[in-house]
């Protein structure tokens, strides 16, 4: 994870949300915190993952990845793939070479998908919020048992009585991202 000024993050202090948005607009949130009050969590809204950004110190650069190999202008980038000489010889066989083969094959393996991973990444990212923001309220266990069996009504059920501003980021980690 590459942590930018651009990145989209949420803070969180006794179960609410006191901060959203880009990183750079939720630092001086948090470096004007009442330093007589925790700290609030930060979280990236990606991956759920919680950060640990000193808002007292300055920022991160933005810095644009090195331009490589590839035709940006359509997206595309070049990275490594290590297959098997017969591996190689097989795609080399097929209609329009190795790379339009590589792209066709992962093309039907999203369609056969049908969004399995989409759920998976959205329940980790719920997952990881919850465990560092909810893990000593009632009903953790049984939300975090509703998360993974992708069942959004018994989990909201069994958070009925937590924050409404910890329920509302954990159903919206919990959805996955739209492709």
């Amino acid at each position: 994870m590459v942590l930018t000024l651009s990145t989209r993050c949420s803070a969180f202090a006794d179960g609410r949300c006191v901060a959203r948005g880009r990183l750079a607009d939720v630092l001086p949130v948090l470096a004007a915190w009442p330093a007589d009050q925790a700290a609030p969590l930060l979280f990236d809204d990606a991956s759920g993952a919680q950060l640990d950004v000193d808002p007292r110190l300055p920022p991160p650069p933005d810095l644009s990845a090195p331009r490589g190999r590839g035709r940006p202008k359509l997206g595309v980038t070049a990275r490594e793939v290590t297959l098997l000489p017969r591996q190689w010889d097989w795609l080399a066989g097929q209609r329009g070479g190795a790379s339009a083969a590589l792209r066709r094959l992962v093309d039907e393996a999203r369609r056969q998908d049908a969004g399995r991973a989409a759920r998976r990444v959205g329940q980790e990212r719920c997952y990881r919020f919850l465990t560092a923001v909810a893990g000593d309220l009632p009903g953790y266990e049984e939300v975090i048992r509703a998360l993974f069996a992708g069942d959004a009504a018994a989990m909201a059920a069994q958070m009925a009585g937590w924050p409404a501003d910890v329920v509302d980021h954990a159903l919206a980690l919990a959805m996955p991202d739209p492709d």
